[in-house]
């Protein structure tokens, strides 16, 4: 007789084909909805299941934890960042936890490269003219925007993302600089003709533009104060395309009011799905609906991960992205 299969509670839809290979292999519970869960369904689930696989949507936090029931052995996140899950408790309390690393970093690093250009080059600008039919004919000096080459670009985090970010502004002849907490390796530094910085505000007031590319961790929140907003130059571009967090919203806000900032492009924002109102309406902001990983293959990839890593666990063995309190 085969052991029972794994009671695994998705909180969100999924692409079909994880979805079905989900049921193949375990005894997959779905939400055909595709509402997130609230704080009850939540709790519900993690009474009864073996594996919770939340998304960026779910607050897995130490209370919700300490009130899984026995069965509860792993939390299979379905997205790289576990911002969201209290990794302190769910190991205290002999969870598993893991995250899909690697699948999305292209297409994320695709879409904070498009930001660039977007605000840069006045893209969605440009296309809102068109659609409502405003454009009246070329002109020497309508609608300029700023060239990318050779300007600076100070990449916040040079992980996966932020390196595959440099290699992508580096074909667009622009000057890598970064910050992080320690240099990168020389060879990947030559390659991509990079500058370290080991003072995040000495690198900010003298870049072009300035994308975040790091995780969201207590140290980070915030780290884009009204202090170090106020370090920008007035010409210069902000992306954002790793955590809302890292901004605080309400003095970017004001920053882009007084124009004090020459564009902002952000896919993520600190209280989401909430945008703060006074980041609304302004051409030189572009907001985009969380798209960083919003390709087909990286979601199919995602769920990939995910069910290999708990298949690996149902094994009995380490699965392969499994998160750690030392990783963060």
């Amino acid at each position: 007789m085969s052991p029972p299969r794994l009671k695994v509670v998705l909180t969100r839809r999924l692409p079909d084909a994880v979805e079905t290979r989900m049921r193949e292999l375990f005894d997959a519970e779905l939400n055909l909805t595709d509402r997130p869960m609230d704080r009850a369904a939540l709790e519900h689930a993690v009474s009864y299941a073996d594996v919770l696989s939340p998304t960026i949507t779910d607050t897995i936090d130490a209370d919700l934890i300490d009130k899984a029931g026995p069965r509860l052995k792993m939390i299979a996140n379905f997205g790289a960042g576990v911002d969201h899950i209290d990794i302190d408790a769910a190991v205290a309390k002999g969870l598993i936890v893991t995250n899909t690393p690697g699948v999305l970093t292209e297409d994320t690093a695709d879409l904070a490269m498009s930001l660039i250009l977007a605000v840069s080059r006045r893209i969605v600008e440009g296309a809102q003219v068109m659609q409502e039919g405003r454009f009246g004919g070329w002109t020497p000096t309508w609608m300029t925007g700023r060239k990318l080459w050779g300007k600076r670009l100070g990449i916040v985090g040079m992980g996966r993302i932020g390196q595959s970010l440099a290699r992508r502004a580096k074909a667009f002849g622009m000057q890598v600089h970064y910050h992080n907490r320690k240099p990168v390796p020389d060879m990947i530094a030559e390659e991509l003709g990079a500058t370290w910085w080991d003072d995040l505000d000495q690198m900010l007031q003298r870049m072009d533009v300035i994308s975040l590319n790091c995780p969201a961790t207590k140290e980070t929140h915030h780290l884009l104060s009204a202090d170090r907003l106020a370090r920008l130059q007035p010409h210069a571009i902000l992306i954002n395309t790793a955590r809302g967090e890292l901004i605080d919203e309400a003095a970017l806000a004001e920053v882009v009011a007084t124009r004090r900032i020459a564009g902002v492009g952000l896919d993520v924002f600190e209280n989401e799905p909430a945008v703060h109102p006074g980041l609304i309406g302004h051409a030189n902001v572009v907001l985009l609906p969380h798209l960083g990983s919003a390709t087909i293959e990286a979601r199919q990839d995602m769920g990939d991960r995910v069910i290999a890593n708990i298949m690996t666990y149902a094994r009995g063995h380490r699965p392969p992205d499994r998160v750690i309190p030392a990783m963060l």
